[in-house]
């Protein structure tokens, strides 16, 4: 199976994430989890807390991927997503997606990253194979 391969079901893997990691909270820092040693400094997370008291519970997300960028904000119960899209450098638009449609995107866009990383290639297989737990 190629990293470029249609046999990564995008969808499937989505579903399996929301399955597997029904607190928001849990999935948004698994899911950063996978992703930080690939992204680097691509990655960007803010912690619930103040200045001097921060936790490890993660607040929001931002992922940088190619002209893509891709938030996630918890708010309460509820994760809101969008993806904002960049052309020069100049942030061209931004949309609100659900969240199943804000990870299928991710993913999608870490499998044409997959195409030319090994560490993105591994990553994506470890979400859509293995799944987050």
């Amino acid at each position: 199976m190629g990293p470029a391969d249609d046999s990564y079901d995008l969808s499937l893997a989505a579903a399996s994430l929301r399955s597997n990691s029904a607190d928001v909270h849990v999935l948004l820092k698994a899911l950063s989890s996978e992703l930080s040693d690939t992204l680097g400094e691509r990655l960007q997370m803010e912690h619930v807390g103040g200045r001097f008291r921060k936790s490890d519970v993660i607040a929001s997300v931002r992922i940088a991927m190619g002209n893509d960028t891709f938030e996630a904000v918890i708010e309460g119960p509820v994760l809101r997503c969008s993806v904002g899209h960049s052309s020069g450098g100049i942030r061209i638009r931004s949309e609100t997606v659900e969240m199943n449609e804000w990870i299928v995107r991710l993913l999608g866009a870490l499998q044409s990253e997959a195409a030319h990383s090994e560490s993105a290639r591994l990553a994506l297989e470890h979400i859509v194979i293995g799944g987050i737990q």
